[in-house]
């Protein structure tokens, strides 16, 4: 696990690839076979899975930012915690505007980079406000 101060410099560089809508850049955080996990859904494993599944967010939210509001280290792992910003604009969108937060939890390879990262968000909300905005969602 990288000291403080790297982790924080990781984790500054991730947001931006998260920011850049370009899917292979978040993808080469990556282990080769690492995996990310999003909710309940199944993991995508390997960097072309990673990258396709970063992708359907930058598809749907064209002007996305991920805004990273700290990263600490809790039990052996590393906590990534961020906010999400964006209108739903891409193909078939709703054209709603979403902010919503999670955390990642990482484990680090012997490589450096993300061998496994567990995120968390609220999916009740995130549909939510896709489907009626943000002022309207609660």
């Amino acid at each position: 696990m990288p000291d403080h101060a790297a982790l924080r410099d990781f984790a500054r560089r991730y947001t931006a690839a998260w920011c850049s809508q370009d899917a292979s850049s978040v993808a080469a955080f990556f282990s080769p076979n690492g995996s990310l996990k999003i909710n309940d859904a199944p993991p995508a494993i390997g960097r072309d899975a990673i990258k396709a599944s970063v992708l359907s967010f930058m598809t749907a939210f064209p002007d996305m930012q991920v805004l990273m509001y700290e990263v600490s280290v809790e039990g052996g792992h590393s906590i990534y915690r961020w906010t999400f910003v964006g209108n739903n604009s891409g193909p078939g969108g709703t054209g709603h505007s979403v902010r919503f937060s999670g955390f990642e939890e990482w484990s680090f390879g012997a490589d450096g980079l993300i061998a496994a990262s567990l995120g968390q968000f609220d999916a009740a909300d995130y549909q939510r406000q896709v489907e009626r905005g943000i002022h309207e969602s609660r």
